[in-house]
């Protein structure tokens, strides 16, 4: 089956089901696994080049609503009758479900349910480690730097939190996004600040624009130099990918709770 990935959630998804084989296109973020990115690229997921992807006449393509504005490359996939499935994940059991739900489409079904069941036990693992743990400290995400944006509670890294010992600042407010006033990430003055810039390179990542905010200083993470560069690709793509982040994040606020987990 020829498969076209839209998005780079949904390139790893066909990673972690071993059908990356099938893959004859990518969007322009895709870039894991290295063994693909040989690959034409079909524009950035906000601004598809719809006449590419139909003249390579893919028989699927994976679109995903977990990526703001790829609704318009929806409609033009729709209008011009190229098959498309779509994700909209917003939980890790989410997750397991596109696993399951690309599996079927592409005749997989065995291999999806033995990852689905794996990513379901590891998180099992997790939890259970967490669980355990007296006073989770507090973590501000923040996705964007001007204006501040963080994840609430509807969203997979209100989970990771969770799972890692800790817990989402902001994981009361039932929204899956959201513009936060400065004002408030001090007033509630976080434990551990976790910095995930989303589209922002990693060298690029820059903790000393956060000291510079007005009262920021002051802050116990600052204090305490808990500010945290969190790679996006593991903490900001709805796939399995988001383990490893788990893995990290739980081993930097907790070094050794989580060291019976296996990290691979």
């Amino acid at each position: 089956m020829k498969l076209i990935s839209l998005c780079p959630s949904n390139t790893e998804l066909c990673t972690y089901l071993g059908i990356e084989d099938q893959l004859i296109a990518i969007d322009d973020y895709s870039d894991w696994p290295d063994s693909i990115q040989h690959l034409p690229k079909v524009g950035p997921d906000l601004s598809i080049n719809i006449d590419l992807v139909e003249s390579l006449e893919p028989d699927l393509v994976l679109a995903s609503l977990s990526v703001p504005g790829m609704k318009k490359n929806i409609e033009a996939l729709k209008k011009r009758q190229i098959p498309y499935i779509i994700f909209n994940p917003q939980s890790l059991e989410d997750i397991a479900q596109d696993l399951l739900t690309l599996g079927e489409a592409v005749q997989v079904q065995e291999k999806a349910a033995l990852q689905a069941d794996k990513f379901r036990s590891t998180i099992r693992q997790y939890k259970m480690v967490a669980d355990s743990i007296d006073h989770p400290p507090s973590l501000y995400w923040e996705w964007w730097p001007n204006p501040l944006f963080s994840p609430g509670g509807v969203n997979w890294l209100t989970e990771i939190s969770r799972l890692a010992g800790g817990y989402n600042l902001f994981e009361e407010v039932d929204m899956a996004s959201i513009q936060v006033p400065s004002e408030e990430v001090l007033e509630k003055d976080p434990d551990h600040i976790c910095l995930a810039w989303v589209g922002v390179p990693l060298h690029k990542v820059n903790p000393e624009l956060i000291k510079k905010r007005k009262g920021w200083s002051e802050m116990k993470a600052v204090q305490n130099h808990a500010i945290h560069i969190m790679e996006e690709p593991l903490f900001c793509r709805p796939s399995p990918r988001l383990l490893d982040g788990l893995s990290k994040l739980a081993r930097t606020l907790h070094p050794k709770a989580y060291l019976h987990i296996p990290t691979d």
